[in-house]
């Protein structure tokens, strides 16, 4: 049954994305806000997807959190679903991202229309420079910048060390950060194309304020509250021999 559904439902993703794509680029001459409604529709569709074929459903935990400003949100990263997902929480959203996706066709077209924040991940200084002068300019057009400081997808009960990237984008702009965990890969694992029914909670975090903060220190609070409330949400999933594997993987550019 599980192999059904995962199989319908990729390809009716499939198909849903590709109109979505083209339509968004031949919306580029429109405001930014059209092609955010086109992609809300998308989005719709996608989410429909998982809770109807897939059986996967969304549970929000800290709605009131939510700043009426939009500011920089830290996301855990487990799967593919997030980034989606978490669209549906913060309108309108851009994340910050590696060039590369924007060469998918279709997809990664969209993402270019949509002005996601695209970075070389190995550009060391200029991606810094890259995501503080793009992040800026979202920000200032009252748009949700998502991070996910990780800078990858981890599997859940395994840690490496946060990225500085997100921290430097907030402390310099003076922004401050809302963190946010979720449980997404118990149910919809990184890479998996069998997806098994089952309900993902998003816990959102109270706003973390950067002004006078060093970037560090902004990290430090992040990361604490999100693997404290990972604990919470997957319980299973992390062991006491996990303390000492943070940091265990190779950081390249601090972003």
């Amino acid at each position: 049954m599980i192999v059904l559904r995962s199989t319908l439902f990729w390809l009716l993703t499939v198909l849903l994305t590709i109109p979505f794509g083209i339509a968004l680029v031949l919306l580029t001459l429109l405001p930014l806000k059209a092609r955010f409604y086109t992609v809300h529709l998308w989005r719709m569709g996608f989410m429909f997807l998982a809770r109807w074929v897939l059986g996967v459903k969304m549970v929000v935990k800290g709605r009131e959190n939510i700043p009426a400003q939009p500011i920089l949100v830290l996301s855990k990263h487990e799967s593919a679903w997030e980034t989606v997902a978490l669209q549906e929480i913060f309108i309108p959203t851009v994340f910050v991202l590696k060039q590369e996706l924007l060469k998918i066709p279709f997809f990664g077209w969209g993402l270019a229309a949509l002005r996601m924040i695209a970075i070389d991940r190995n550009g060391g200084k200029e991606a810094l420079r890259q995501m503080l002068e793009q992040g800026k300019d979202r920000l200032a057009q009252g748009i949700w910048v998502v991070v996910f400081p990780e800078g990858t997808r981890v599997p859940p009960g395994q840690r490496v060390r946060y990225k500085l990237g997100a921290a430097y984008l907030a402390t310099r702009t003076g922004t401050p950060v809302l963190p946010v965990a979720h449980n997404a890969a118990d149910v919809w694992p990184k890479k998996a194309l069998l997806i098994q029914p089952g309900t993902i909670t998003v816990s959102i975090g109270p706003p973390i304020e950067t002004k006078g903060l060093k970037d560090a220190q902004v990290n430090a609070a992040v990361e604490a509250w999100i693997e404290a409330e990972m604990r919470r949400l997957s319980p299973q999933r992390y062991l006491p021999r996990e303390a000492g594997t943070a940091g265990t993987e190779a950081d390249g550019a601090q972003v």
